[in-house]
């Protein structure tokens, strides 16, 4: 049932982490833009958006699960994971079209239900490729540094497509023109934005499922036996005990919400705190994508030398020191004013580290997820792939979730205007937002940190586990 400690080949490992683009564009437009378009564009109030976007995050609570338990016990000619691969890709794209394509014939109640309904069939059918999608990492490999590596390709694919969605957004569809000075308050710019990330969706999704195909051969294909709904109810029960898994969790949820509440205010924050116009954008992206370069370097190699938990809490650590000190240091008044030469440089240097030291911590926290299928086949007899990485990617929806409701929030006790011109936002107001954004984040930071030292194995008594299973036989179904 575990799958060997094998080393992918180039083109299994690009064609897999490719697949995360998908994944990618989807939090890039629910982080970064959802908020600002339903609130500046649309005209909805700030907390109210978040809210709805919080709740429908409910939903996935047990759509999440669902996926992976279900995946978990599929079994078809195609093995486990694809088939819902496959079938997951035309729905996304739908859904991604009509959530940002509000009819604007519909009142304010309408077009709150109207987001809460396409939040939740777009993330719905996001669970249902990406659940089983990053469950195969367990399964393509036991290699304790393999999955660092593999979970590298996965986070430099995803934040690609994130990326290349700000860029084409910021350069193309909602660019500066005569009508809109700021162009993120185009409302026609967003349909453009909306179709291009759904071909990218739908591309990024069939590229991964067709070039991993044959690798279901290899793929472990334990025995599943006949049970009630209640008897399954108790085996998910029992795996998601796992203290291992619960300690990612807690991480998790408090590393995630943190990248939520920074994609959300990213906006309000580089256009109203920084001056961010036309080109800076695009110096930003590609500041931001050195980072993620740096982590994809990183993060293998802290794995291969060193400790996974204590290395993830590090990072979680210097993330929130570095990306916080320019907020700090303004609100002092030792940091360079918008405008001055000195600016750009100090901040693009703050954000590439800050960026690095996150994305290696994720990565870091990604593979000791997978480490955590073994820890439960040896306890339970049981390999859970998709529920253990349900669980992870229920995490990382916090991004869209939690993380929009507590910006939303920041926003309204700050007193920040509804469709604020640059410039014109009082400095009181800003230094409000900019504290109540950075004493949150490095709170959060500090807990997340505090529950990745808390993990309990690493390299040894995993391979040592791994020893063991070797000499157990499989339960006959």
């Amino acid at each position: 049932m575990t799958a060997p400690a094998r080393r992918l080949s180039t083109g299994t490992m690009a064609s897999y982490g490719f697949g995360a683009v998908a994944y990618g564009v989807k939090d890039a437009g629910f982080g970064t833009f959802l908020l600002l378009f339903y609130n500046q564009v649309v005209g909805l109030p700030s907390a109210t958006v978040g809210l709805v976007i919080m709740m429908a995050l409910l939903i996935d609570a047990f759509v999440d699960p669902a996926v992976g338990f279900f995946s978990d016990r599929t079994r078809t000619r195609w093995g486990r994971r694809h088939p819902w691969m496959y079938a997951s890709a035309l729905p996304i794209m739908i859904g991604w079209l009509l959530l940002w394509n509000p009819p604007s014939v519909m009142s304010q109640p309408q077009t709150l239900i109207w987001l809460f309904v396409m939040a939740v069939i777009v993330r719905s059918a996001v669970s249902c490729y990406e659940v089983p999608s990053v469950a195969l990492t367990p399964e393509l490999t036991s290699g304790y540094d393999e999955r660092t590596r593999i979970m590298a390709y996965r986070y430099l694919f995803g934040w690609v497509g994130g990326l290349l969605m700000l860029l084409s957004a910021y350069q193309y569809f909602l660019a500066p023109t005569a009508a809109f000075p700021n162009g993120l308050l185009n409302r026609a710019g967003y349909g453009g934005f909306a179709l291009a990330g759904a071909i990218f969706i739908g591309v990024a999704i069939l590229v991964s499922a067709l070039g991993t195909h044959h690798e279901i051969r290899h793929l472990p294909n334990p025995p599943i036996t006949r049970q009630t709904l209640r008897e399954s109810f108790a085996e998910l029960r029992q795996t998601v005990k796992n203290r291992a898994f619960a300690i990612l969790m807690a991480a998790g949820v408090c590393a995630y919400t943190i990248q939520g509440i920074s994609y959300a205010m990213s906006n309000y924050l580089y256009t109203y705190v920084w001056g961010f116009k036309g080109p800076v954008f695009v110096y930003l992206t590609i500041a931001l994508f050195s980072g993620v370069f740096l982590a994809f370097l990183a993060a293998p190699r802290l794995g291969r030398t060193g400790s996974k938990p204590k290395a993830a809490m590090g990072a979680v650590l210097l993330g929130a020191a570095l990306n916080t000190s320019p907020y700090w240091l303004r609100m002092l008044g030792v940091f360079p004013e918008v405008g001055e030469p000195t600016l750009l440089p100090m901040l693009f240097g703050f954000f590439i580290l800050g960026t690095a030291s996150n994305v290696t911590g994720f990565i870091l926290g990604a593979s000791m997820m997978a480490d955590v299928v073994e820890d439960s086949e040896a306890k339970t007899g049981r390999r859970s792939e998709g529920v253990f990485f349900a669980g992870s990617f229920f995490v990382q929806k916090c991004t869209s979730g939690i993380g929009i409701f507590f910006a939303g929030m920041i926003l309204a006790v700050a007193g920040f205007p509804a469709k604020a011109t640059p410039g014109t936002v009082p400095v009181g107001t800003i230094d409000r937002l900019t504290l109540i954004y950075a004493g949150l984040y490095i709170v959060l930071a500090c807990v997340s940190a505090f529950f990745f030292s808390r993990f309990p194995f690493g390299r040894v008594e995993h391979e040592a586990r791994l020893a063991r299973l070797a000499t157990t036989p499989v339960r006959d179904s």
